[in-house]
């Protein structure tokens, strides 16, 4: 019977956060089509020079929601609720404080972020024109993460489900509407996505109104320990988000010189499938957090190592499935993103798909690894594999093998990383494996 309870909850908060994180990726997914149809391969490129920006926004919302959630989920299962409303209310005055940063840098920075991501004079008023946008809505994209963590840690995680689906799904509408019968350009298609989490809050607001929360602001001090729980518990969150940017920053650069824009829009098309395959191994890491954390918290290990055996299963089936549909649906995937039928677009990523996601299942591993490390509050391990993986590996491994084998080079270098970074975690597992008691 207990084994049973086990699988029914992972099958359920796993499966539900792996939608929601479907949809929500489908922010910029959505924004590629409609941009590769209407305004073509430099439209693509100012779009895959603008995401390692959203990267960040979307990865701080989530460090700070994935952090205060764990420290909510121990404290909750035992009891605490004074201390649950102090994690909520130090959790949204860190959102607050990234969000006013976010927004200046929006109002008067986003010109020299462009040109500083590697926009040139053909690209450069898009690229402007999206990061000024996604900036000015960082505080929508913020509060909507971390909110989302808090209400799936509440016991509500169909509810942050249908808010993540529901706002990607408005955003998916309003990309068709504002670029193509309004015709308002890159603007219309960022536009609609920093409408997407303002449409999520509202599906949340009757959770709040109708007072089915357990947790709420209070009149506290702002605690450094409390900020320092939070951001050591969500760190890996972040740096996963950031790492594929990073990856996407660092290979534009690379791809610049050696292929041109021509070879940036071909990354595109990898780069944003890339998102949505990494958003359904969050999905799996994010649906266990808080069971596996809850299970810390009372000292249930037996439950805990269940769990983690459940969701690794379930990432070898995804994984295989996810390769096989990449491998022989390559020009077909190729072919979507490629309205204006370049062939050397074509040729490019057909070929970088085969080679570059070759490493998912050992970025899944990792990623999933890290949320069960920093559940059980085992936060140095994680942040050691979030860390190799985000920018100490990926980095010098982009431009040791683009310099030894070109573009396929740059293919290898997603691979090659995560498959040494996942040697290290299992490394690290085996040595850190009993969690120790709250």
């Amino acid at each position: 019977m207990r084994d049973t309870y086990r699988l029914k909850n992972f099958a359920k908060y796993a499966s539900l956060n792996v939608l929601g994180m479907l949809g929500l990726s489908c922010y910029i997914l959505a924004d590629t089509f409609f941009i590769s149809k209407g305004l073509g391969a430099n439209g693509l490129t100012a779009l895959n020079l603008a995401i390692p920006v959203y990267s960040l926004i979307h990865g701080s919302g989530l460090m700070i929601g994935m952090g205060g959630g764990i420290r909510y989920a121990i404290l909750h299962s035992q009891g605490r609720s004074d201390a649950v409303d102090q994690v909520f209310t130090n959790a949204l005055c860190l959102a607050l404080s990234l969000a006013v940063i976010f927004f200046g840098l929006g109002l008067g920075c986003s010109g020299p972020i462009a040109r500083m991501l590697g926009a040139d004079d053909a690209v450069f008023g898009m690229s402007r024109t999206y990061l000024q946008v996604l900036l000015l809505f960082s505080p929508m994209f913020l509060l909507n993460n971390v909110l989302l963590c808090f209400v799936r840690n509440d016991g509500a995680p169909q509810l942050s489900m249908a808010a993540m689906v529901c706002g990607s799904f408005v955003n998916i509408i309003l990309d068709y509407i504002f670029v193509f019968p309004l015709h308002m350009g890159i603007f219309g298609a960022v536009l609609a996505t920093g409408f997407s989490p303002m449409i999520s809050i509202l599906i949340m607001l009757p959770f709040f109104l109708q007072k089915k929360n357990h947790f709420h602001l209070c009149r506290c001090k702002v605690s450094g320990q409390c900020l320092t729980d939070i951001v050591s518990g969500g760190l890996p969150s972040l740096i996963t988000e950031l790492s594929s940017g990073i990856v996407i920053l660092v290979s534009n650069m690379i791809i610049l010189r050696l292929a041109g824009n021509v070879g940036v829009a071909a990354y595109g098309v990898i780069a944003n499938l890339s998102l949505v395959v990494i958003s359904i191994y969050t999905g799996i890491a994010q649906g266990i957090q808080p069971i596996v954390s809850d299970a810390h918290g009372r000292g249930q290990s037996s439950d805990i190592q269940a769990i983690l055996r459940y969701a690794l299963a379930t990432l070898v089936f995804l994984s295989t499935a996810l390769y096989a549909c990449i491998f022989f649906g390559t020009e077909q995937i190729t072919a979507v993103f490629n309205s204006g039928g370049d062939p050397i677009l074509q040729k490019i990523a057909s070929a970088g798909l085969c080679i570059y996601f070759t490493g998912g299942l050992f970025a899944g591993y990792n990623i999933i690894l890290s949320a069960y490390l920093t559940s059980i509050e085992r936060s140095r391990p994680a942040h050691i594999l979030s860390f190799l993986r985000g920018f100490l590996l990926i980095i010098p491994m982009s431009f040791l093998l683009s310099s030894v084998g070109g573009m396929t080079g740059v293919w290898l270098a997603f691979p090659v990383t995560e498959g040494m970074v996942s040697l290290i975690g299992a490394l690290l597992k085996n040595r850190r494996c009993t969690p120790r008691t709250p």
